[in-house]
């Protein structure tokens, strides 16, 4: 039985939404070996890469969110794909190797459902910690997903790839509702979206 603690239900990936983004991790980087999944959280993104055929060095922070994570993927018999580790991904990120890192940090709780837009600049904490976690995943790869809610705002997203750079957009839709933003940069970018 796939277990999640209240705060691991209402952030962790639909399902249906993190088999998607693993699959096309798959169809556009299919040389990708060792995905990170920076926050996994209760593992529903790491199981997905795993399930995908790709080894996962799945990291959080939360002692009791990990328990979780490696029970949800002895769940799907992927445990011996995915290597789990506690630890901080800010400390963490300037030690790391690997192909495509996954980033979905926490939102800060289920308000980010209440802003028009949300403002990734102030809206996660601390102040600037989307940028700073974007920054040290370009240490470790140019090819990251960046898992956003649906209302974050677009021209943030945006200058995340900075000057000339390129980011493609993906909104997930799952029953006829905008759910959630998926950003991919890098060989992560379908080459048709040019």
């Amino acid at each position: 039985m796939w277990r999640c603690v209240s705060e691991g239900w209402f952030s962790v990936t639909p399902e249906r939404i993190a088999e998607h983004i693993a699959l096309r991790v798959e169809h556009s980087f299919p040389d990708s070996q060792l995905i990170i999944d920076a926050f996994c959280g209760v593992g529903g993104n790491a199981i997905q890469f795993a399930l995908a055929g790709k080894r996962v060095l799945a990291i959080d922070i939360d002692p009791v969110r990990l328990d979780l994570a490696r029970h949800n993927a002895v769940v799907y018999n992927v445990a011996d794909r995915i290597d789990f580790v506690q630890g901080d991904f800010l400390e963490l990120a300037p030690h790391l190797l690997g192909d495509v890192v996954f980033l979905s940090p926490p939102w800060g709780g289920p308000d980010y459902l209440t802003a028009e837009v949300f403002d990734i600049k102030t809206m996660m904490q601390p102040d600037g910690y989307p940028f700073k976690i974007f920054r040290l995943a370009k240490l470790i790869s140019d090819n990251i997903v960046y898992f956003l809610p649906r209302n974050a705002d677009m021209d943030q997203i945006a200058s995340l790839a900075g000057a000339g750079g390129k980011v493609e957009v993906e909104q997930n839709i799952l029953n006829n509702k905008l759910k959630t933003l998926t950003a991919y940069f890098g060989s992560l970018i379908k080459a048709d979206s040019d």
